[in-house]
Parts: structure tokens; sequence; C-alpha cells
């Protein structure tokens, strides 16, 4: 037999490890940025590109894309050429990925801070990004299975399976989500509309969870615990199992993100029914990793890239146990829009995500770099601060989450609201805030432990870049099964058979739900009364959207009655109908928005805007004194109109054509309602003298950003009246 020697690529790993150290300390420190805000709300005064709603996309995509996607890289590059006794199919495939992707984390961070943002969680990066994004993905996908296709190996072990079920799912998810009108280089809107965005969008934020935080993590958990303890997988059978069940399932439990909400009752019950069945294969994959453990267990007590593992992997099962309970209606009633959510998915990121990284890490650089791990004790004493970190920061936010959810319902026997006032239940928590700030900051402390005690270990090892391996040449064999062959033993020397049943198996799902709530009319019922937004309106919303008010405001009214007293009539799905994209939102900080109109007089949301405790004594929203400041830039609202015309918004060529008209008039109309406010008008007055005597250049208040934004604040619920819409609802 032919033995063949190579060398294994392990610069391309290196490089990934060290971008996953440095984006995971970025990353962690823009939370902990954000829980302090919560605490301090102007402790980033006056500066636009460090409030609370531009950073929290910047946290989300740091935590996400940088820290765990350079981590996946990682792992998946050192373990695929192992498993399958190749180099990387193309050095140079290897390295657009590896700058590619740090291309388009740097490029997240300068655009989310500016206000550039599409709004979908997890997908807020704007067109040209998500184009960069595929083609750095595609160029992953095919180096990988270029690999697959030179390997020296002829079956693909576990490992490899979710790695190629990670590559053509979020290829999928990305893609369908991202679809969008391009107005200018920054500026996109969505192809799709109010339920249905919503819809799209959770089926691909959903996933992202399941396929980029999820099945990458669970090929390297099926070769890293193994290597680690020395042991064999405890159950390939389960293996099997767990795999083809859980890409499945996986794919249709989006909706549960959007129970109660306006989306069809069909589509809701669907989510929930495979959320419940989602459990089996999660906490099959969980037993197959501990059990992996098996006789290894005095190794765990005293080896700490082992007790990272065994609490990655509980973490896990955590994880996928509370899931699908959040998906049954009743816990969701009290869950959804609270702290409890924060806590479940930190849970998942610190422990699963976080702990199974670092894991990986310490046992990945001694083996590198041909040396020990510095300091066992500094790694141990890591594990210890991080697991107190996790715990100090989700318990907390389990109460907080408790608490909201118990004051937001509660009644006086006379049926008011015992806390009408939401501040209420803002002020009651903030206990909960200073712990989860302590936990995140010795989870981080916990991580520069760490690499300090990597930087002593590479600088007393030696580097080596390719690492000479051999392997017998892969004899070719038959294409058809065997004698004796079952059908998956065939199915794992077959990568291309396997990708493409991988890719049914995750279609299948997405076809069901999207494709009739897209197509089939009746499922999104129209309100004749909902009229698109006024050219004003449209602009305040992208506004609304630039700042990132949809992260701590929600737009949708549960049918609760606790909800329709405390906001007004509950949602129909025929009010966003021209909404692209959606903003219902998934956490109030704040209040529910979508009655909101009317609600206040325009004065009231400019000073609210200006110094939101002037109107709200305890408020923790910070000001947005530039909202008051700048001038607006509307020039390009005819494009955006236009755009809007493609995507079935019924502007007419009329409204296009007069649009800076129609801007104009709306604009002095909220500027006259302004100086009913006579400190406004002495105020006003006053910095437009100083400005004329001192030849400064003076912004008309309607042509300032505030005005927009109060236009579109109040506009939000205006459009119905609740007799005729439920009987025009009920006719339809």
């Amino acid at each position: 037999m032919e033995v063949q020697q190579f060398y294994y690529d392990n610069k391309i790993v290196k490089k990934f490890i060290y971008a996953t150290l440095f984006w995971g300390i970025v990353g962690m420190s823009v939370g902990l940025l954000l829980a302090l805000m919560f605490l301090f709300p102007n402790i980033t005064d006056g500066i636009p590109w460090l409030s609370f709603g531009r950073l929290r996309p910047l946290h989300t995509n740091a935590v996400i894309f940088a820290f765990v996607g350079n981590a996946i890289f990682a792992g998946v590059y050192y373990s695929t050429q192992r498993l399958l006794k190749a180099r990387m199919y193309s050095d140079a495939l290897s390295k657009l990925n590896f700058w590619g992707w740090q291309a388009i984390i740097v490029a997240a961070a300068i655009t989310l801070p500016l206000g550039y943002t599409s709004t979908k969680e997890y997908a807020e990066l704007e067109w040209p990004i998500d184009i960069a994004i595929t083609i750095v993905w595609v160029a992953f996908g095919w180096n990988l299975i270029g690999t697959m296709l030179k390997r020296r190996q002829r079956h693909l072990y576990v490992a490899i399976w979710f790695y190629l079920a990670t590559f053509v799912t979020v290829a999928v998810l990305h893609i369908f989500n991202s679809l969008s009108i391009p107005v200018s280089a920054f500026k996109s809107y969505s192809v799709y509309a109010g339920v249905q965005d919503a819809l799209v969008q959770w089926w691909y934020g959903h996933n992202a969870v399941a396929f980029f935080l999820t099945t990458p993590f669970l090929g390297l958990m099926y070769y890293f615990v193994p290597k680690a303890a020395n042991r064999p997988v405890y159950s390939y059978r389960l293996s099997i199992v767990h795999f083809w069940s859980l890409i499945f399932i996986y794919i249709w439990a989006g909706p549960h993100h959007l129970l109660y909400s306006s989306l069809p009752d069909w589509a809701q019950n669907l989510g929930v029914a495979f959320s419940i069945m989602l459990l089996a294969p999660s906490w099959g994959g969980m037993i197959n990793g501990l059990l992996t453990l098996r006789g290894a267990w005095d190794k765990v007590r005293t080896d700490p890239v082992l007790k990272f593992m065994v609490v990655a992997i509980t973490g896990y099962g955590m994880a996928t146990f509370e899931g699908p309970m959040l998906s049954l209606k009743n816990v969701n009633a009290i869950a959804h829009f609270s702290d409890w959510i924060i806590a479940h998915v930190h849970v998942g990121a610190l422990a699963w995500n976080g702990f199974l990284a670092f894991g990986m890490i310490y046992w990945l650089v001694p083996r590198m770099f041909k040396t020990r791990l510095h300091s066992v004790p500094l790694a141990n004493f890591h594990f210890w601060i991080g697991t107190l970190g996790i715990i100090l920061y989700a318990l907390p936010m389990y109460v907080a989450g408790f608490t909201q959810a118990l004051m937001w319902k509660e009644f006086n026997p006379d049926g008011t609201l015992v806390y009408g006032n939401f501040l209420e239940t803002v002020t009651q928590i903030i206990p909960m805030y200073w712990m989860r700030a302590i936990g995140g900051s010795m989870y981080i402390a916990g991580a520069l432990v760490m690499i300090y005690n990597l930087v002593v270990t590479v600088k007393s090892g030696s580097e080596v870049e390719d690492e000479l391996a051999e392997a017998p040449a892969l004899t070719r064999v038959s294409k058809k099964r065997t004698a004796g062959e079952t059908f998956h033993t065939w199915l794992e020397r077959k990568p291309i058979q396997l990708t493409i049943l991988a890719t049914i198996a995750i279609l299948i799902g997405g076809i069901v739900q999207i494709v009739p709530t897209i197509l089939v009319k009746s499922n999104i019922p129209t309100i004749s009364s909902v009229k698109p937004y006024t050219p004003l309106e449209l602009e305040g919303r992208d506004l609304y959207i630039r700042e990132g008010c949809v992260s701590c405001h929600s737009q949708m009214v549960r049918p609760f009655r606790s909800e329709v007293e405390r906001y007004g009539e509950y949602s129909k799905a025929g009010e966003f109908v021209y909404d692209h994209p959606f903003l219902w939102g998934s956490k109030r900080t704040g209040p529910d928005l979508l009655r909101v109109g009317g609600k206040y007089s325009d004065s009231w949301h400019f000073n609210h805007m200006y110094d939101p405790q002037t109107t709200s004594s305890g408020s923790i929203m910070p000001a947005y004194a530039w909202l008051i400041r700048d001038e607006h830039d509307r020039s390009n609202i005819q494009k955006k109109m236009e755009a809007m015309i493609t995507l079935g918004v019924p502007y007419s060529e009329e409204e296009v054509a007069n649009a800076f008209e129609l801007m104009d008039q709306q604009a002095a109309q909220i500027e006259k309602n302004l100086y009913t406010d006579p400190d406004f008008a002495a105020s006003y007055e006053a910095d437009k003298k100083y400005a004329e005597e001192n030849g400064e250049n003076f912004i008309e208040m309607k042509d300032r950003e505030i005005v927009a934004m109060i236009a579109y604040l109040q506009r939000l619920g205006t459009d119905i009246k609740i007799k005729d819409t439920n009987e025009e609802i009920s006719q339809n």
C-alpha cells in the first residue's frame, strides 16, 4: 500500500485562533459597556456612534460572527485536515476565508456604530457587506468540499457531517433573509414586509443559532472531546440519529419566536410542535458528548480542558431544554420580551460556545507549538472565574425576567393595572443589572487570563507552520454499495450525495412554512384604512432604524388583557403590510410603541429625546441630543419611495414628484406645534438670534432630524379604528 507524505496547514489555524481571542475580548467588552449603560444611561452622552441602539448589534455581531465564527473556522480547519488525512484543498481559498472574514468584521465594526443597519436581528449588515459574506462563505465551502474530494480517509467522520450541514444551511438562510432593494451604498429595504418579513427573519434568526452557533460546535465537540479525553465517541448510531433528526427538525422551529404575534396561527403551532420534538435530538447529542467521558472522570478533575468541555456540553443541554420549554405558549406568554430571554441566550453563548471554544484552544495551542501549557493553575482559575461569571450573569437575569412578567400582568381588584407606569418595572430590576455587569466582568477577566497564559505558552514553543504527516493513498472503490454495507456507511464515503441529502432535509421545513405565507394572500388579511407612510414619516422610520430603537422597544401588542390594557388594541397582521423591514422587536427595556401615535404631544417627544429623565423620572433611556441638533439629509427620499413602489407600496407618481414639498409641509406643522411649548419657543428663538448675530449657519427646526422622528412616532397605530378593523377582518 502506497504511503504518501503531505503537510497540514497550521498557519491558517493559528490565524483564526489569534482572531478568535482578539475579537472575543472586543465583543465581550462592548457587551460589558452595554450592561453598564443600563446603570449609567448617559455614560457615552452625546456620542452618536457609542449610543446603546447602535452598539447593541455591534456586540451581537462581534460575539457571534467574530468570536464564535473565528473559533469555528479554527476548529474546522484543524480537524478537517486530520479527519480527511489531507491538506486543505487550496491555501488561496484558506487565505481568502481568513482575510475576507476579518474585513467583514471590520466593516461591521465601522458601519454599525455609524447607524448603517438593516435592523434584522443577527443580520443587521447592509447589502454590500452581505454580498461579501456570501463570497467568503462560498470560498469556505468550496475549500471544505474540495478537501473531501481529495481526502485519504474513505469514510467521513460525524464531525464532517455537521460541518457540511453548517455550510449548506447558513448559505441558504443568509441569501434568502438578506434579499433587499438597495437605495444607496449603505441603505436598502427588505423585499419582505410585515408578517412575511418577521417569519423569514426568525426562520433565519433561530437557525443562525441552530446552524452557526450549534451544528458546527457539535462537529467540534465530536472531534475535540474524544481527543481531549483520549476516548472514542460513545455511540456511532446515536451520532447518526442525532445528526439527521437535528438538521431536519431544527429548521421548522423558527416561528416559536413569534408566538401570540400577528403571524398566522398555523405557522405558530407548527413552530411549537417541532420545537418540542427538538428536545430529543438535542439531548441525544448532549448525552453522546458527556458519555464519551465515561471512564475519564478522574482526568476531568485535573484537566482544565475537559472541565471547560463538560460545562460547555452541560450548558448546551440546559439551553436546548429551555428552548423547547420557552416555545410552549403558556411559558412564552411569560418569558417573551423579558430578561428571561437574555439569560437563556447567554447560557448558550457563554457556556456552550464560549467554554467549548476556550477548551478547544487550550488543547490546540500547546500541540501546535510543540510545548506544554504554561500554567495549568491559571487555566483552572480561568475556568472557575468564568463559571462563576456565567452564574452571576444568568441567575439575576432569570430573576429580572420573572419580576418583569409578574409586574406587567398584575391587576388591582378594580381591573386596573397595579403597575400602570412601565418605569416601575424597570427600576425594580436595577440590582439585577448590577449583578449582570459584575458577572460579565468576571467572564472577561477569565478570558484575559487565558490570553496571558497562551502568549507565554506560544513564546516557549516552536512554530510549526506546515506539519508533516503521512497516510496511505485512498484506493478507488465501487460507487455502489458493497455486500454487507449499510446505506449510511455508503453515504459516509459520498460527500456529494451527503451534501445533497442534508440540503433536502433542511429545505423541507423552510418551504412548508415560508412559501404559503408569502404566496397565499389570505394568510395576511389587509385593512383598507392602513396607508403607506408619508415621505417625512418614512424618513423618520429610517432614523428609528438607524438609532436601533427596536433593540429596546417592541411594536407588537399581544392579545393579552394586560397588554391591551397597557398599550391598546392588539396587533393585526394587516397593519404591517407596508413595513419594510418589520420592527416588532424582541425585548422590552421600554414600553411597546405600536399605539404611541397621538398619545403624547410633539413637545413631549421632543423633550423625551433631548433628556428622557425630564419627561420620565428614573428612565434609563439615553439622551438623543444629536437628533435635535443635526440637520436631516432627506435627499434620497424619492429613491426610497421608488424602491418602495418596486416592493408594492402604492405611492403615486405625484406623491414621489412632490415628496420634498410634502415633507416640508408636514415638518412645518410639527415645528408650529413645538412652538406651543413656551420653553421651546424661548430657547429656539434665542439660539436663532445668537446664530444670526455671530454669522453662524442656523438650521431651521423643521429641517432637523427630530422632526422626522416625531412624525413617525405620531403616526404609529393611528391608521386603524378598532371597531371598523375587527369587522373588516371578520369579513375577510
